[in-house]
């Protein structure tokens, strides 16, 4: 008898050889395991922090135990007092001319950027990100050192001839802005880039072909369409600026404070753990509401609809 088996019918026991359910199993585990992960990191370390801080707001002052009962809201009335509500207006001030000036720099910046060819996209875009692989704090120093008086840019400009006397530029507004414009920059840059890259040609064509002129084109058809990169930008830019607190500190001094530096100083100095939750919750609620806008003009422009279409 012979019993070799025929390569059809080792091909058909191979076929019916059931699918390996161990492996499905392992996949649904893992995806499992890493939902729990992702779920109890955001619980533990975003969820119940900022819950704390909302409590918090809530409570009293206590020197012995930082907080303590009755719930009141004492430290939001706070928050309108003429003194916190003009270094409020002031930071917000500063860091929308930080936002304004961001905006302008990084827009045509993305643009450019996007219009490039493969290879330069790649190689601006990581020139833009390598001043994240140094520490924020190290790179503030160092403009700290440009701006001085007897710093590199007065040094450069003298030499040249172009000014007589150094400029005094350190611990002032226009320091902190600069500080802030330069940490911030590339957090404007990266949404609009994003859009840009994703903004169709044949928009832009069709619009000529009806009649419209560059401006026309922009202001109806590009404008509207990079809106959602903008308010991400903003997003990116605007509130950090109000928070950055080591920027006022080492550039601005004591006259151009932000809303970071009342927080920092209500918790660290001040001990005054609820009042510094409750500006800290007027920073989250300013974000909630530019979420709100990013979320409502990425429905008016139908950004559904328009991936499906691309």
């Amino acid at each position: 008898m012979n019993n070799t088996t025929s390569p059809s019918t080792s091909s058909i026991s191979t076929a019916n050889t059931p699918a390996p359910v161990v492996t499905k199993q392992g996949g649904r585990g893992f995806q499992r395991a890493t939902l729990f992960v992702i779920w109890a990191w955001l619980i533990i370390f975003a969820l119940i922090p900022n819950i704390l801080v909302i409590a918090a707001s809530f409570l009293t002052r206590n020197e012995d135990k930082f907080l303590t009962l009755p719930v009141t809201l004492d430290n939001y009335i706070r928050l309108i007092d003429p003194l916190y509500l003009k270094v409020f207006l002031h930071s917000l001030s500063m860091a929308g001319m930080t936002t304004i000036i961001c905006l302008l720099l990084g827009y045509p910046f993305a643009y450019l950027v996007s219009k490039a060819d493969k290879k330069w996209q790649s190689l601006l875009m990581l020139l833009l990100v390598i001043p994240f692989w140094t520490n924020s704090l190290v790179r503030l120093y160092a403009v700290k050192l440009i701006m001085a008086a007897n710093g590199l840019l007065s040094t450069l400009l003298i030499n040249l001839g172009l000014i007589n006397e150094p400029l005094q530029i350190l611990y002032t507004q226009k320091a902190v802005i600069g500080g802030l414009v330069y940490l911030l920059f590339p957090f404007m840059v990266l949404p609009l880039y994003a859009v840009f890259v994703d903004l169709r040609d044949d928009y832009i064509l069709a619009s000529k072909d009806l009649g419209a002129n560059k401006l026309q084109t922009f202001w109806h058809v590009i404008l509207p369409l990079t809106t959602p990169g903008i308010i991400s930008g903003v997003l990116l830019v605007l509130l950090p600026a109000m928070g950055m607190f080591y920027v006022a500190d080492i550039l601005g001094g004591s006259r151009n404070l932000l809303v970071g530096n009342i927080i920092k100083s209500q918790f660290l100095d001040a001990r005054d753990w609820p009042f510094g939750a409750a500006a800290s919750v007027l920073l989250t609620l300013a974000m909630a509401l530019l979420i709100i806008a990013y979320r409502a003009s990425s429905k008016r422009i139908g950004k559904t609809d328009y991936n499906e279409v691309a």
